[in-house]
């Protein structure tokens, strides 16, 4: 298929797949379907035994069914399958960690066992998956409410805000309050830095990729992060996962669009007219965005203001404005919103250097036991993965600069 033509099926598809009137359509069938049977709302939870969110999400199900007139449903399920989680040694490891600090931030006492009730047996496990599949996904600690799905406690002001909004909460919230959810998501605080030691700067690496719709969602508020507490950004280039031999199968892309459209709405930011940049638009991206901190290095600009404006400029023209990356006028498009001119793209473009840097990024981010984008981390604290741990690095950050101590919560 020719470039421009799957460019623009892709921004077509991705509008449509996107599109809050028909996810409106979409959610007045549902509850219309519900109104008309006189069936009770169900809510369908999906636990894997051995999966420290599980434990997280299942331990706040008595809190949901005493605050919602819902009837919840409890499926046991086993790990997804490689396919869908490619890397399991390194997604054990970070989930635990990951889980802990998370518990600690919300106050929530993960389960010990399963919920009660719930049979975890081969078979059991097996009928589980099966609907788990049966309704488009693949990961444990997952909600399933008529047609959408949640994961664990990062989503669960989502479908809390989507019960109150359709009038099922057990006690509804005053006019003006706003929803009550029982794990809002995490707030960046921007607190007034500490005055720290005459050229002391911590350091953020940033590892970014060009594919990747959560990075558009991180990367201006990272930007803001290392501005406001006076931190040097490393901005380290890896390949999209496809594009690294590691499988994306379509429940997960679908499941991550949707994802994404509803936090760029809570976020304001614009997400859903897309022209995927995989393949050569990444490439070219990538050598861009290389050509940039090679001018950011030469003028002494130790935040990548140059680099980190040409990736920012091209996540926004692939995810929100529908920019075809691969054509020379899209890609200058990009470079001109960022600062720079054609001369800088045909120079960036006879430049293959870009690889074997992308690539020892790639090995650093394995070595920090990550895989994903985003990804980042303060100095040598421990890698974070995803957009939605921005407010641990913040806490990272002032972890350098010895005003709180490490996984300190808010």
């Amino acid at each position: 298929m020719p470039a421009r033509l799957s460019a623009i099926l892709s921004r077509q598809s991705s509008g449509a797949l996107t599109s809050p009137a028909l996810r409106d359509a979409r959610r007045r069938l549902h509850g219309l379907r519900r109104r008309l049977t006189g069936g009770a709302a169900v809510l369908r939870y999906f636990h894997q035994p051995d999966d420290p969110y599980s434990a997280l999400a299942a331990a706040v199900l008595p809190r949901l069914e005493a605050r919602y007139r819902i009837r919840i449903e409890t499926h046991a399920v086993p790990p997804p399958v490689r396919a869908a989680a490619p890397d399991m040694a390194r997604l054990i490891d970070w989930s635990q960690r990951d889980a802990r600090r998370l518990a600690a931030h919300h106050g929530i006492t993960p389960l010990t066992a399963p919920p009660p009730g719930l049979a975890t047996d081969a078979q059991s496990l097996q009928r589980g998956a099966q609907l788990r599949a049966r309704l488009g996904h693949y990961l444990g600690a997952m909600f399933h409410f008529e047609g959408e799905w949640y994961w664990g406690l990062d989503r669960l002001h989502h479908l809390e805000t989507r019960l109150q909004s359709l009038g099922l909460a057990r006690q509804p919230s005053s006019p003006g309050a706003g929803v009550d959810t029982s794990a809002p998501p995490p707030v960046l605080r921007w607190l007034t830095p500490p005055p720290a030691p005459r050229g002391v700067r911590p350091t953020i690496h940033f590892y970014c990729s060009l594919r990747s719709p959560y990075t558009w969602l991180a990367i201006g508020q990272l930007r803001r992060l290392a501005a406001h507490y006076g931190a040097d950004l490393s901005l380290q280039m890896v390949l999209p996962m496809v594009m690294r031999g590691l499988p994306v199968p379509w429940p997960k892309r679908r499941y991550i669009l949707l994802d994404t459209k509803r936090e760029a709405e809570r976020l304001g930011l614009p997400f859903g007219r897309i022209a995927d940049p995989v393949g050569a638009p990444t490439e070219r991206g990538i050598a861009l965005v290389q050509h940039a901190l090679a001018l950011d290095a030469v003028r002494g600009h130790q935040d990548s203001r140059t680099g980190m404006a040409v990736a920012e400029s091209f996540l926004r023209g692939a995810f929100a404005k529908g920019i075809d990356a691969g054509s020379r006028d899209g890609l200058l498009r990009i470079a001109e919103r960022a600062g720079l001119d054609a001369a800088a793209v045909d120079a960036a473009l006879a430049d293959d250097a870009w690889r074997a840097v992308a690539e020892a990024n790639r090995l650093d981010l394995l070595a920090r036991g990550l895989w994903g984008v985003p990804s980042f981390r303060v100095d040598e604290l421990p890698a974070l993965w995803g957009q939605d741990r921005l407010f641990m690095l913040e806490q990272d950050l002032l972890t350098a600069l010895g005003s709180a101590s490490p996984g300190a919560t808010t």
